[in-house]
């Protein structure tokens, strides 16, 4: 015997499904890639779009390729670097110079100095 919900299986506010007549999916393609460990690793991409040579392993993390008799290696994790040695790949030491004179003259002119 019903308990006076009318509407069954459905909750206020929600919208009707969409028919499929009125959109198509994008065409894709599948791809595969392997990594060291012997995991397979399928994708969907655009079809237009070109397959990067290299994909992340989601099982183990490792990357993967696309040739499965020959994977990729091991990935060389970059040791740990501080914003100084960023800062340092990017400039010589006489633009650093010239960039703290500057904004020490700057602070100063702020300061009333």
């Amino acid at each position: 015997m019903p308990h006076g919900n009318v509407i069954r299986g459905s909750r206020v506010g929600s919208a009707p499904e969409r028919p499929p007549e009125r959109y198509e999916p994008a065409p894709r393609q599948a791809v595969t890639y392997w990594c060291r460990n012997g995991h397979r690793v399928e994708i969907l991409i655009a079809a237009e779009a070109a397959a990067p040579a290299l994909w992340d392993c989601p099982r183990c993390g490792h990357p993967a390729g696309r040739d499965a008799q020959n994977p990729p290696g091991r990935a060389r994790s970059e040791p740990y670097k501080s914003h100084l040695a960023y800062v340092k790949e990017r400039r010589t030491d006489e633009e650093g110079a010239a960039i703290l004179a500057e904004a020490l003259a700057e602070l100063r002119r702020r300061r009333g100095r």
